[in-house]
């Protein structure tokens, strides 16, 4: 079940929320709880039992911790049995396949490559429960003492298949005493709906047209550069799509999750885009990984090494692919040039030029991202260079821009914070400024409504690209 699905925008939110807000406060958790079970069930009933196991170690865990809190190896050892636990579930599904396939590829072997599906979410619902058991062994959270609050937590469904990763900080409060608030309500339902909109009408869209450029048999260098764009855009909207989704309905029932996703593709760095996109598995990465290896505290070799320590296991984090090491090697590799070469030089740079060198490497690197088939990234970079299939004449881009130009513009536009600065005007302006910017909300949430609910009901492409990570 998706967000941007019939089922769940018909069926299974409304009867959540009418049951949500009628239940008294003290067994509201339990309505999250049911009704998020039953949301990761609808499309695989057999894994919830890994998720089931996931949280129950850490949840004991938390509880051993606190328990041997003056007893140094006991806590150890209990920290490293569910760290193993949950690093082992998430490394068996997500990437015994992989594994194997190198053995075979590096020995000249024929091992069975084992068929496993990869359970939706796993990677983040994993993130979560080892950052809780990570905070309280440092003591920076007390244990959950109650196991069905604990497992709230991890199964909440706004956040459960693609994030944003929330620490157990983050909602700990808020899981024991909350309070509701219309307003909050209303904010964070206009902030579900807008992100609905950027997934169907936007998202949806132009993915149709990088599935279009993907596929064809021959592309100019100006159709290949267009194709990768459009990829780039596609993941933006659809993952930061899912992001606002999950924070607006979070707010609803009472919550407040971490911002994912702060306007990337108006970074002016490499540096400022991972201040920008997917901020809670790069914040994750930081206090986790990077930090405790000594971060760049210990010396120019040190720091490299953690460098491409982290950025090696942000790729693999992303898939059982090694496109996706490259791609996270590739973006360690241009930090790491912008640490110690150029960074001070771009600083200096013209606005345009930094914004132009940003999006030119992002774009690049989500073109390596999005080719899982390394054969197939072989085949289609070349063009983007003018060699192989790249012949095609120039008007093939003509005829993609001219059947997907709105949505491609509006993609664009809507990629910078333009229409964030324009919102923000109308509503600093007078009373009359701010009943007609209301005005105009209303009518364009209504329209913008239809043409979703049309778009779905018309359409069977609704890919929502995160499930497989």
């Amino acid at each position: 079940m998706v967000f941007s699905g019939i089922p769940f925008l018909f069926f299974f939110l409304p009867v959540f929320l009418i049951l949500y807000f009628i239940t008294p406060d003290k067994f509201k958790n339990a309505v999250i709880l049911v009704f998020s079970l039953v949301f990761y069930a609808w499309g695989e009933p057999v894994y919830i039992v890994l998720m089931l196991l996931s949280s129950f170690v850490d949840y004991v865990d938390g509880l051993l911790l606190e328990k041997f809190a003056e007893h140094k190896v006991l806590r150890r050892i209990s920290f490293v049995t569910a760290l193993v636990i949950n690093i082992s579930i998430l490394c068996f599904f997500k990437y015994a396949g992989l594994a194997v396939e190198t053995v075979n590829a590096l020995l000249h072997l024929k091992l069975k490559v084992p068929d496993i599906a990869l359970p939706i979410g796993i990677s983040f619902y994993t993130f979560q429960t080892v950052s809780y058991s990570i905070d309280v062994y440092r003591k920076e959270v007390k244990a959950e003492k109650n196991y069905f609050s604990y497992l709230t937590y991890v199964s909440m469904f706004p956040q459960l298949i693609a994030g944003p990763i929330v620490r157990f900080s983050n909602v700990q409060e808020r899981l024991h005493e909350r309070k509701i608030s219309e307003r909050a309500f209303v904010h964070g339902f206009k902030r579900f709906l807008m992100g609905l909109f950027r997934k169907v009408l936007i998202a949806n869209q132009i993915g149709e047209l990088w599935d279009i450029i993907r596929s064809a048999e021959s592309r100019s260098v100006a159709a290949s550069w267009l194709g990768i764009l459009c990829f780039t855009l596609q993941l933006y909207y659809d993952f930061s799509a899912y992001s606002d989704m999950a924070i607006g309905l979070g707010e609803v029932l009472g919550f407040e999750f971490p911002e994912n996703f702060i306007y990337p593709l108006s970074a002016t760095s490499i540096t400022d885009f991972w201040r920008r996109w997917h901020i809670s598995l790069s914040g994750w990465f930081r206090d986790y990984v990077y930090i405790p290896l000594g971060g760049n505290r210990k010396g120019v070799l040190k720091h490299l090494r953690n460098m491409f320590a982290v950025w090696f296991l942000t790729g693999l984090w992303h898939g059982a692919s090694w496109n996706y090491v490259l791609w996270g090697l590739y973006h360690g590799l241009l930090l790491t040039l912008e640490k110690y070469l150029w960074g001070k030089k771009l600083e200096k740079a013209p606005s345009f030029f930094k914004h132009l060198y940003t999006l030119v490497i992002v774009v690049v690197g989500f073109g390596i991202f999005t080719f899982e088939d390394l054969g197939e990234l072989a085949a289609y970079f070349p063009g983007l260079v003018g060699i192989g299939n790249s012949a095609a004449a120039a008007s093939d881009t003509l005829w993609y821009l001219g059947n997907y130009l709105p949505v491609f513009l509006t993609a664009l536009v809507f990629a910078f914070p333009l229409w964030l600065k324009i919102v923000k005007k109308l509503e600093e302006g007078n009373a009359y400024r701010k009943r007609l910017a209301g005005i105009c909300e209303v009518l364009l949430a209504a329209g913008l409504f239809l043409l979703t609910m049309a778009a779905l009901v018309k359409d069977v492409y609704n890919p929502f690209l995160y499930f497989r990570f």
